[in-house]
């Protein structure tokens, strides 16, 4: 396994060599976190105010992107509070790149290049790429429109895939789109290859633009094999005032679920504000990639030391 970890690991490199990407390493410990309402930081435990162990090292990219670098990869590890199963780890390994001038298309086709480059190094061939819209992919399985539903109707439709009658009073709209994403719909894709979902709900856009041509979805997208979501990419958001409006709207439902309530990071909005080149950005789980290519069923097995043996 730790051979295998290596080959892919230098096949990542390479694929990033050849295409004149620069590799560089930002910090682990930060000062400021995400205050994204699905991830929760683990405080690093030094300094005060508190600093915290990277989820991802997308602000401090973001300011290196901002300070002139170009085209940047990363392969690092990351760590996330209460985030351990089948497919999670706490502690993980991330790569994680930003191309300028990309579109959504564009990355998702070098994303799975990448994983097909990945896979390949680690023993296993993959088909490939198909490209499905959230939207296309909610009307196909459970014949709903996402953007379009009313909250009641999803509710109706989550009671029906098995959410317990208790859960519904405290979930939002997000949640339950959450929970027929991960329950129904993502365990079928890239079935036989890889599957692009794009164009998620503008609720849901995170750091990327609103789609011009439909402000109701953000220019997004996720990467699944094998039923297992592998990467999360945006043609990323520019706008500072429009970053600063999501954050606060993130600290609100974090208060609303008592969530801890990072501080925002001003570093990244100052970035911004300087001018973020027009660039799109992936992360994407390593290990994941391994468990696919090894045809492991849980992370533990490619991980050389899990959270429980750490």
């Amino acid at each position: 396994m730790l051979r295998r970890r290596a080959a892919m690991l230098q096949a990542a490199r390479e694929f990033f060599r050849a295409r004149a990407v620069l590799e560089v390493d930002t910090p682990a410990v930060l000062s400021r976190t995400v205050t994204d309402v699905q991830i929760e930081s683990i405080p690093a435990g030094i300094d005060a105010p508190t600093r915290y162990l990277q989820t991802s090292p997308e602000y401090p990219m973001k300011r290196l992107l901002a300070a002139g670098s170009g085209d940047i990869f990363q392969v690092c590890r990351v760590c996330r509070a209460g985030e351990q199963g089948r497919l999670h780890n706490p502690e993980f390994t991330m790569i994680e790149w930003y191309r300028l001038g990309f579109s959504l298309e564009d990355l998702m086709s070098e994303a799975a290049s990448l994983t097909a480059a990945l896979l390949a190094a680690g023993g296993r061939s993959t088909g490939t790429l198909e490209t499905l819209s959230y939207q296309a992919a909610f009307r196909a399985t459970l014949g709903i429109d996402p953007l379009e539903a009313s909250t009641a109707e999803l509710r109706d439709l989550c009671l029906q895939q098995g959410l317990a009658a208790q859960s519904l009073a405290s979930l939002s709209r997000d949640d339950l789109l959450d929970f027929l994403m991960a329950g129904v719909i993502g365990p079928q894709l890239g079935r036989g290859g890889l599957t692009g979902l794009h164009h998620y709900p503008a609720s849901q856009a995170a750091l990327a633009r609103l789609d011009a041509t439909d402000p109701r979805t953000a220019q997004r997208f996720e990467l699944y094999a094998d039923g297992i979501e592998l990467a999360n990419g945006y043609v990323e958001l520019a706008d500072a005032a429009e970053q600063q409006r999501r954050f606060e709207s993130d600290l609100e439902e974090r208060r609303r679920r008592g969530r801890s309530l990072p501080a925002v990071d001003t570093r990244l909005l100052a970035a911004l504000g300087h001018g973020l080149p027009a660039c799109a950005g992936v992360a994407l789980g390593f290990d994941r990639v391994v468990m696919l290519a090894a045809g492991a069923s849980n992370i533990d097995e490619v991980q050389p030391f899990s959270w429980d043996r750490a």
